[in-house]
């Protein structure tokens, strides 16, 4: 019981902790660069931009509006597990990869990571069929449900990165899909 709750306290821990860099950045961009130090993904720029691009952000708006929606889908993964949580933050960066190649323009925020999560969230309980995943989907769904057409381009306001959004959106379904897969016993992988 104690193992259980260290775990718990663990996962309630980690979406705060990598808040933490996202909110210093901002921080330091608006205090020592006026808003204009941003680490974006810029089209067939350095790739690192793939991975900083979640923790750069348009100013504090934009950071708080994807950190409220970041701390609860992140809970919600993270009440599967861990293993899962991790599939969807890598998931997410693969999924920026053809964007980050193809797409014109520079996209920065953690919105492609909260739509992953969301992605993910929608997608595994009816992929495993399980009690928890599929109170996870529904609970999901009726949640965060209304933010679903912005991965339309007609639908997006103007300014917001639709592309970041699904593609992060594909990569947390992928996740779930590569989640699924693994935990499916060899016979019926081989059907």
């Amino acid at each position: 019981m104690a193992e259980r709750l260290t775990g718990l306290r663990t996962n309630l821990l980690i979406p705060p902790l990598i808040l933490v860099i996202p909110w210093t950045q901002e921080l330091i961009d608006q205090l020592l660069f006026g808003g204009s130090w941003n680490l974006p993904m810029t089209p067939r720029g350095p790739w690192l931009g793939v991975l900083t691009a979640p923790f750069s952000h348009g100013g504090f708006g934009h950071l708080l509006a994807n950190s409220l929606m970041f701390l609860p889908l992140s809970w919600l993964v993270l009440a599967k597990s861990r293993r899962d949580y991790l599939a969807v933050w890598v998931g997410v960066m693969l999924s920026a990869l053809p964007v980050w190649w193809f797409w014109p323009t520079a996209s920065h925020g953690l919105s492609g990571v909260v739509y992953g999560l969301l992605g993910y969230l929608l997608v595994i309980g009816w992929l495993e069929k399980r009690p928890l995943s599929l109170m996870l989907s529904v609970l999901a769904l009726v949640s965060y449900g209304g933010v679903l057409p912005s991965l339309i381009p007609l639908f997006s306001p103007a300014g917001v990165s639709w592309i970041g959004h699904a593609s992060g959106f594909t990569g947390g379904v992928l996740a779930a899909w590569a989640v699924q897969r693994q935990s499916e016993p060899a016979s019926a992988k081989r059907r």
